[in-house]
């Protein structure tokens, strides 16, 4: 149940009548009550100020709900969302406009938004822990400085709803699910005039599986082309992430992320320990150079070349031989969590593995909870519910659910495993424009930092577009921002791709222009 409950929460990490502009909206009827299949459309907007870098960033927030509909016109969701538009822009063709979700599936977008875009966050302190009592400060590192932000709920979460409630279910699933943001986006780009704007979209966790198959949805549906995404804690291809029979992939895959859990524990042997980059590369190696090649043999492998194996597979995750032995060379990530410190009475996060916790006892093989995801739920819960009541001045009574139960997911595969990695290649071909930025947290179980490089090595893309990707690996888990020296150089790099893709794109197009001119 314990590893059920993870993998949901993980893989975690979505206007009435139309008579008025952007500029004047229409104030929302303010309710204390509501049904939960609402059918009417309503907006608050709330004007704010926010001092990003050190300078001043006047902004709308607008807390809402756009009403989708089916082919005969009738309701089908009611999806909520929360937008920033920075105030003074004169030309909205050069501001360019971002859509943001988190995962799960079954999650809010609540995590992005109080953990790193938006222009407040959860006061934590330089760890990522949140102290009580629970509140929000002014976000210095939001990125509403460079790009307009609108955060979507998909059905079932935040505020988000089937209409009626007991068709949630239709929503549950990949293509389902895709459709239905992309026709949020069609929606907002219509009504707020943004068509042409340079769009981006921000996946977090099983958000990024979400934004790899929107953009190819977006680009081959309704010809919305996007000029970036940016995948924080990335599962493209969820055979790198399941430990299942047969399926030998992801015991490869997660054993750096062992490599930088025992040595941030001070697990490994002195050499390793001296040198935290040189531990995770010396990982990569040996998974790259023999530990592939041993778990491909299987039986076939001899017992002189497995002693050796389980020496090395010891050494680089800090647990005993004995265990790496009748473990079949094979490390379970949520045994490993329970393992690693068995002996101080303690387990690991798997969002976060810097995170410790104390179980009833230690004899068991799994975890009881998940210590980094205990140690934020309730502070994200506590001020998103807070915010939109007071400052957004949002006053609904239905349950804000920043987390979900969407099970059954329709993954939408004849195969054991979602793959959107064609998916983003296609786009990527298709759109040679588009840049692809993504973030990674060495400390994170769930959605290890060698899987996503080793998805992005097995992407497939032509040698023309390998630097249209770039990969930062932060010194923190899932929610890599929540660490506040990881919050400030993600600030940094994502400023930078914004930069670097607008630019690159421009120079692009000109030479595009000048090559018709001068053929």
């Amino acid at each position: 149940m314990h590893r059920l409950k993870s993998f949901v929460y993980c893989c975690m990490i979505s206007m009435a009548s139309w008579g008025w502009s952007q500029e004047e909206p229409k104030k929302p009827v303010e309710s204390t009550s509501e049904k939960v299949c609402n059918d009417k459309e309503e907006f608050s907007v709330t004007h704010h100020e926010v001092n990003i870098n050190g300078k001043p960033v006047a902004y709308q927030a607008i807390a809402g709900n756009f009403i989708l509909k089916d082919d005969k016109c009738q309701p089908k969701a009611n999806l909520f969302f929360i937008s920033y538009t920075k105030d003074g822009t004169e030309n909205q063709r050069d501001r360019p406009i971002t859509f943001c979700f988190n995962g799960g599936p079954g999650s809010a977008s609540v995590w992005l938004h109080l953990g790193v875009l938006g222009p407040k966050r959860v006061h934590l302190d330089d760890n990522g822990d949140a102290l009580p009592p629970f509140h929000l400060v002014d976000n210095e590192f939001s990125i509403l400085d460079v790009t307009d932000l609108v955060f979507i709920d998909p059905v079932s979460t935040g505020y988000s709803r089937a209409i009626p409630p007991e068709d949630a279910k239709k929503f549950h699933g990949v293509e389902e699910d895709v459709k239905s943001v992309a026709e949020f986006i069609r929606l907002y780009m219509t009504r707020f005039n943004r068509w042409e704007s340079p769009k981006f979209i921000i996946g977090e966790s099983y958000g990024t599986t979400r934004a790899a198959a929107l953009a190819g949805h977006l680009h081959d549906n309704d010809f919305i082309y996007v000029n970036g995404i940016a995948l924080v804690s990335t599962v493209l291809n969820f055979q790198s992430i399941k430990f299942s029979a047969g399926n030998d992939l992801s015991y490869l895959l997660f054993l750096p992320s062992c490599t930088a859990t025992a040595w941030y524990h001070k697990k490994l042997s002195p050499d390793l320990q001296a040198n935290f980059q040189g531990a995770l590369q010396a990982a990569r190696d040996f998974v790259n150079n023999e530990y592939a090649a041993a778990l491909f043999k299987g039986d076939l492998l001899a017992p002189q070349e497995k002693q050796r194996i389980v020496q090395q597979v010891a050494r680089l995750t800090g647990l005993s031989p004995e265990y790496v032995e009748r473990s079949n060379l094979r490390i379970d990530i949520m045994r490993y969590a329970k393992e690693l410190l068995r002996d101080q009475k303690r387990t690991v996060g798997r969002f976060d593995s810097r995170f410790k916790g104390i179980d009833a006892n230690s004899v068991g093989e799994y975890f009881d909870y998940d210590p980094s995801a205990d140690a934020v739920f309730g502070a994200f819960t506590a001020t998103i519910n807070h915010y939109i009541q007071t400052d957004l001045k949002w006053k609904k009574d239905t349950q804000y659910k920043i987390l979900a139960s969407v099970q059954p997911w329709d993954y939408g595969t004849g195969n054991q495993y979602l793959d959107v990695t064609e998916t983003l290649r296609g786009v990527m071909t298709k759109n040679p424009f588009l840049r692809v930025f993504v973030a990674n947290g060495y400390y994170d179980l769930a959605t290890p930092f060698f899987a996503t490089e080793y998805t992005f090595n097995h992407l497939g893309l032509d040698a023309s577009l390998l630097n249209h990707v770039t990969m930062k690996n932060y010194e923190a888990g899932h929610m890599m921002y929540i660490y506040r020296p990881a919050l400030i150089k993600l600030k940094e790099d994502l400023a930078e791709f914004y930069a670097q893709t607008l630019v690159n794109q421009e120079k692009e197009q000109q030479a595009v222009s000048e090559s018709i001119k001068n053929p």
